[in-house]
C-alpha cells in the first residue's frame, strides 16, 4: 500500500473527534454531532467546487458519527464521488463508507459496481485490491450477480501480482459461501486448484505443497490448518491408495503430538496444537477409521488434566463430538472421572458447561445413574445461565435410560427440589405423563410426592405434581394412618394460598378427584369450595372451577361421579416434548447430526410423552393402546406373501457391488451404514442429510436430518418415502411425521443454515431385499433440485443378539447340515485384517460375537435371531481370517424357528438372518414347508460381511 502523506493527517476530523470524547454528557455529544451535521451538509449543498481531500474529510465524519450509533441519511453520493479519484487514500475512504454504510436496495448500487468494474479493470494492483474487498465486505447477492465471473478471470490471470491473487481468493471464497450458485466455477476449477502450487505462499494460503516454512519448529502451520479444514468439506476418498495415504498423514500427526516439544515458547505449542485438533477434527468427520479415532480419544484425554484452560476446553468439545461415534464412545467413557472432576473444580464457568455437554454425550445404561447423580450435584452450584439447560439434560437421561421407574421418579423429584425455578412444564409433564402410564410405578410415586410436600418449603412445581400424583393415585397410600385422606388433603390445602392462579385451579381439580377417591372427605372439601375467596373470587377461572365442582359434587349420584372423575387414561405415546425443548433452547440450525446422537444407543422413550399438559380437570376418557419402548405404533396386520429366491440382504463384504440402480437413485452413502446406524447419509454443496436410527426386535426408528448449508432460503420443501415392489408389504412405514407433531407435515421452507427433523417408523413383517426410497424435492435460486435416496434399511437391522456356549453352538451347527441350511464365501481381504476392525463389522452387523467358543482363538463366531413380523429365523456363522494369505473364509448356516418345535431333534434356540420361504425355489407348497431355508438365502447374509471389508 503507498504511504500515507503528511497532509492526509485531517486535522478537522481529529479536533473533531477530540470534541466528542471531552464532552460530558449525552446530550452535549448529541448537540456537537449535530452542528457538526450541519456544516456537512451546507458543505455538500453549497461548495460544487468541493475538492477530494474535503470530501474524504466530511466523509470520514459521517462514518465516525455513524460508528456512534446515530443514523446518516446523506453524503452517499459524495463517498461515490471519491471512488473516481486516482489519490488513494480518498478512493480507500470512498470504498470504505459503501462497505458500511451503502445496502445491496440503494439506487447508487449500479454507480458503485461501474467504478468497481474501472478499478478491477485498471490493472492497477493497489486499486484492485480496494475493489475487492468492498466486494467481499458487502458479499451481497447483487455483488455476486455483478462480479462472480469476474473475480476467477483474475484468480487464474498470469499477469496478476500475488497480493491481488490473494484478495481474488478470498473474495471468491466469500462469494461461494454467500451465494453459491452464482459462483459457477466451471473451467476455472482445475485453474484455481494449481494455485495450491503457487511458490507465493499467502496465494497458497488464501486459495488453500507445504513450502520449506518453519514456524517455531512447526512445518506451515497456518497453511497445514487450513489444508486440513479444507479436507473436511468432502465425504472420505473412495480412492484406497488415497485413503490409506490420508490415514498415514493422520498417524503421522498423531505420532508428532506425543513426541517431546522443541522448544518451550508457547506459539511452539499453539502451532502444534492447531495441526493436531484440526486433524481430530478430520478424524471426526470421517468418522470410519476404528483406531484413528481412540487414539484421537486418548490424545484428547491428556489436555483434559493440562495446565492450559483453553486446552482443556477444546479437548472436551471434541470429545463430545467423539462420544457420538459407535468406534470411540467406549474409549471416551475411560475418561468419565476426569469428567466429573473438571465439572466440580474448574473455574471457569464455559469449561465447566463443557464439561457437562460431555457427560451428557457420553451416558449410557451403564453410568447413568452416576452421570445423572454428579449433574445433579453440580445443579446446586452452577451458573444461573445454563441451569436451565443442565435441568432438561438430566430429565432427558433419566427418562431414557430408566431401568428402575421409581429412581426415575426419585430423580426429577430431587430435580425439583434443587432448581424448581428451572424446571420447566415440560418436564414436570412428562413425569405425570410416565407415571400414568406406569401402574408399576403409580403407588411408589404418590407416597414419594407425599413426602416430599412434607417439606416446610416446598417449590410450587413440587405442589403441582404431588396434586395431579394424590389427585390421581392417593388412594394407593391411603391405607397408612400418615397418610390417610384427610391428611392428604391438609397437606395439599396448606400450600393452597402460596400457590399461583394455575397451581391453584389445578389443586381444585385434585380437590374434586379426592371426593370420588375418598367420600369420606367430601363435607370438609365442600366446605373449603363453598368459602367466599373460592366461589367469589376475583380470578373467574378459579371461581368458576369452585362453582362447578361444589354444584357436582351436590346433585351428582356415586356412580355418576365415579364416572366423570375416572381415572385418566394412558397418553399417547409421541417424542419427548423435553427433547424437543432442549433443541429449540440450542437455536435454529444450531444441532448438528452428531449432536443429536446422543439418542443413538440404547433405550427410545419411556411410555407417555404427549406435548398436552396435563389437567386432572380434564376427564375425556379415551383408551390408548400400551406403545413399545421405541414409541412406534404398530399398523394393521398385513399378510407376508411369499418371496422370491432373490437377494435378501445388501452385498457388503464382496468385491462386486450390488446390481446398479436407476441413475435417478443416489447410493453412494448406502453400504457405510450396512454396519453402523448413525452418520451423514447424502451432503453436497447444498444439502446434509443425516440419519441416526435405533431398532428394537422387527421394529425401527429413523431419524431425518436435512440441513441447509447455504445462506439462502429452501422453497417448496416435499419429501416422500416410497418402497420399490415386493417391499411394500414387507417393511411397514406409513407414519412419516415432523418432530413437532406426530400429524403435521415437514415444514415448506427451510431457512438458511437452518436444520429439520423428520422420523420415519419402520416395521419389519417378513425378510425384504430391497431398499425404501426416499424423494426430496425443493427450489433454490428458483431452479428444482430433485433428489432420491436409498434409505439404509437392510434386512440385518432387525437382528437380536444371542449368547451361547461353545457346545450349544456347535451341536446346532452340525444339526444344520442340510444343504439348503448353508452357505459358504471365500473371498480377499481388501485391507489389512485388523482385529478391532473386523469385531467392530462383526458387531455393526447385529449378531452377537461370541468369545472362546471356537477351537481357534484366531475365529470370530457369531449368532443371532433376526425378528420380523410374521418369523423368527436363525443364523450361526464363523469368519476364518488367513493373514498371510490376506483371504477370508465365512460360513453360515440358518433355519426358521417358527416351525422347529415340530422338529424333535433340533432345539429352539436360535435364528439369525431374515430368510425367505422356499416355496418357489423347491416348490413347497404347504405352510409346514416354510422351516426350509435355501442356501442362496444363506448367502445374502454373508456378502453383508464381505462387502463391509471393502466400504468401511
Amino acid at each position: 500500500m503507498p504511504a500515507v502523506s503528511k497532509g492526509d493527517g485531517m486535522r478537522g476530523l481529529a479536533v473533531f473527534i477530540s470534541d466528542i470524547r471531552n464532552c460530558k454528557s449525552k446530550e452535549a455529544e448529541i448537540k456537537r454531532i449535530n452542528k457538526e451535521l450541519a456544516n456537512i451538509r451546507s458543505k455538500f449543498k453549497g461548495d460544487k467546487a468541493l475538492d477530494g481531500y474535503s470530501k474524504k474529510k466530511y466523509v470520514c465524519k459521517l462514518l465516525f458519527i455513524f460508528l456512534l450509533g446515530h443514523d446518516i441519511d446523506f453524503g452517499h453520493m459524495e463517498a461515490v464521488n471519491l471512488l473516481s479519484s486516482n489519490k488513494y487514500t480518498e478512493k480507500q475512504i470512498g470504498y470504505l463508507f459503501i462497505s458500511v454504510l451503502v445496502n445491496s436496495n440503494s439506487e447508487l448500487i449500479r454507480l458503485i459496481n461501474n467504478a468497481i468494474k474501472n478499478d478491477l479493470s485498471s490493472r492497477n494492483p493497489t486499486f484492485m485490491c480496494l475493489a475487492l474487498h468492498c466486494i467481499a465486505n458487502v458479499g451481497s447477492r447483487e455483488m455476486a450477480e455483478a462480479f462472480a465471473s469476474e473475480i476467477p478471470r483474475i484468480l487464474v490471470a498470469g499477469d496478476t501480482m500475488d497480493s491481488v491473487k490473494q484478495s481474488a481468493a478470498l473474495c471468491l471464497l466469500r462469494l461461494y459461501k454467500t451465494s453459491p450458485d452464482l459462483v459457477l466455477m466451471g473451467e476455472w476449477t482445475s485453474r484455481v486448484v494449481h494455485l495450491l502450487n503457487d511458490q507465493h505462499m499467502i496465494v497458497s494460503s488464501a486459495s488453500t505443497d507445504l513450502q520449506d516454512y518453519t514456524y517455531y519448529f512447526v512445518p506451515a502451520p497456518w497453511l497445514s490448518c487450513k489444508l486440513l479444514r479444507l479436507l473436511q468439506c468432502y465425504p472420505p476418498p473412495e480412492d484406497g491408495a488415497v485413503k490409506g495415504r490420508l490415514v498415514e498423514c493422520l498417524e503421522t500427526i498423531l505420532n508428532k503430538a506425543q513426541e517431546p516439544p522443541k522448544s518451550k515458547k508457547v506459539q511452539h505449542s499453539n502451532a502444534k496444537n492447531a495441526i493436531l485438533f484440526e486433524a481430530i477434527s478430520l478424524i471426526i468427520h470421517y468418522d470410519s477409521e476404528p483406531n484413528l479415532l481412540v487414539r484421537a480419544c486418548n490424545q484428547l484425554g491428556q489436555f483434559l488434566q493440562h495446565r492450559e484452560t483453553n486446552l482443556r476446553y477444546l479437548a472436551l468439545e471434541s470429545m463430545c463430538t467423539l462420544a457420538s461415534s459407535e468406534f470411540s464412545h467406549e474409549a471416551v467413557k475411560t475418561h468419565i472421572e476426569t469428567v466429573i472432576n473438571a465439572l466440580k473444580t474448574e473455574r471457569d464457568v464455559s469449561v465447566r458447561q463443557r464439561a457437562a455437554d460431555l457427560l451428557y454425550a457420553m451416558c449410557d445404561r451403564s453410568n447413568a445413574k452416576q452421570i445423572v447423580a454428579e449433574m445433579l450435584s453440580y445443579l446446586e452450584t452452577a451458573d444461573y445461565s445454563i441451569r436451565e439447560e443442565m435441568v432438561l439434560k438430566v430429565a432427558i437421561l433419566a427418562e431414557k435410560y430408566a431401568v428402575d421407574y421409581s429412581w426415575y421418579v426419585d430423580t426429577i423429584l430431587n430435580l425439583i427440589r434443587i432448581a424448581g425455578d428451572y424446571v420447566s412444564e415440560e418436564v414436570w409433564y412428562r413425569v405425570i405423563q410416565i407415571v400414568i402410564n406406569r401402574d408399576d410405578v403409580q403407588g411408589y410415586a404418590a407416597k414419594t410426592v407425599f413426602e416430599a410436600l412434607q417439606a416446610p418449603a416446598c417449590h410450587e412445581n413440587m405442589v403441582k405434581v404431588g396434586g395431579y400424583i394424590l389427585g390421581e393415585f392417593g388412594n394407593l397410600i391411603a391405607g397408612d394412618p400418615r397418610s390417610s385422606p384427610l391428611v392428604q388433603f391438609n397437606l395439599l390445602h396448606s400450600k393452597f394460598h402460596l400457590c399461583s392462579v394455575p397451581t391453584r385451579a389445578l389443586l381444585l381439580s385434585a380437590y374434586i378427584k379426592f371426593i370420588n377417591l375418598f367420600p369420606e372427605t367430601k363435607a370438609t372439601i365442600q366446605e373449603v369450595l363453598r368459602c367466599d375467596s373460592q366461589i367469589r373470587n376475583s380470578d373467574v377461572e378459579l371461581q368458576q372451577r369452585a362453582v362447578e365442582y361444589l354444584k357436582l359434587s351436590s346433585i351428582a349420584s356415586t356412580d355418576v361421579l365415579a364416572t366423570v372423575l375416572e381415572e385418566m387414561p394412558p397418553f399417547p405415546e409421541r417424542e419427548s416434548s423435553i427433547l424437543a425443548k432442549l433443541k429449540k433452547k440450542k437455536g435454529p440450525g444450531a444441532v448438528s447430526v452428531t449432536e443429536l446422537e446422543d439418542n443413538k444407543r440404547e433405550g427410545g422413550e419411556l411410555n407417555g410423552g404427549s406435548d398436552r399438559g396435563p389437567d386432572t380437570a380434564a376427564m375425556a376418557s379415551t383408551p390408548s393402546p400400551s406403545a413399545d419402548l421405541l414409541g412406534i405404533r404398530s399398523a394393521a396386520p398385513i399378510g407376508a406373501a411369499p418371496t422370491s429366491a432373490g437377494s435378501l440382504l445388501v452385498d457388503v463384504f464382496s468385491e462386486a457391488g450390488p446390481a446398479a440402480p436407476s441413475a435417478a437413485v443416489n447410493d453412494d452413502g448406502f453400504l457405510r451404514f450396512v454396519c453402523k446406524n448413525n452418520g451423514v447419509l447424502f451432503e453436497n454443496q447444498l444439502l446434509q442429510i443425516g440419519i441416526k436410527s435405533e431398532y428394537r426386535q422387527n421394529l425401527g426408528r429413523m431419524y431425518l436430518f436435512y440441513g441447509n448449508k447455504t445462506s439462502v432460503q429452501f422453497a417448496s420443501f416435499s419429501t416422500t418415502v416410497s418402497c420399490p415392489g415386493e417391499l411394500q408389504s414387507h417393511i411397514l412405514s406409513m407414519d412419516f411425521y415432523f418432530t413437532c407433531s406426530l400429524t403435521k407435515p415437514v415444514e415448506p421452507l427451510v431457512e438458511g443454515g437452518a436444520q429439520i427433523q423428520q422420523v420415519l417408523n419402520i416395521e419389519c413383517i417378513t425378510d425384504f431385499s430391497d431398499a425404501p426410497l426416499l424423494n426430496i424435492k425443493f427450489r433454490y435460486g428458483g431452479a428444482l433440485q430433485n433428489l432420491t435416496l436409498k434409505l439404509p434399511v437392510t434386512i440385518n437391522k432387525f437382528f437380536q443378539p444371542t449368547e451361547m456356549s461353545s457346545h450349544d453352538f456347535f451341536q446346532r451347527w452340525k444339526q444344520l447340515s442340510q444343504p439348503q441350511q448353508e452357505a459358504q464365501k471365500i473371498f480377499k481381504a481388501n485391507h489389512s485384517m485388523d482385529t478391532e476392525v473386523l469385531k467392530a463389522k462383526l458387531l455393526g452387523l447385529g449378531m452377537a460375537l461370541l468369545d472362546n467358543v471356537d477351537p481357534n482363538p484366531e475365529n470370530y463366531v457369531c449368532a443371532g435371531v433376526i425378528q420380523t413380523k410374521s418369523q423368527q429365523v436363525g443364523c450361526l456363522l464363523r469368519l476364518e481370517p488367513n493373514a498371510q494369505a490376506q483371504v477370508l473364509h465365512i460360513d453360515a448356516t440358518a433355519l426358521c424357528l417358527d416351525k422347529m418345535n415340530h422338529c424333535a431333534s433340533i432345539p429352539p434356540v436360535i435364528s439369525g438372518a431374515a430368510l425367505k420361504t422356499c416355496k418357489t425355489r423347491h416348490g413347497h407348497t404347504s405352510s409346514e414347508d416354510k422351516s426350509c431355508v435355501g442356501k442362496e438365502s444363506i448367502s445374502q447374509e454373508l456378502r453383508i460381511l464381505q462387502k463391509g471389508d471393502k466400504q468401511d
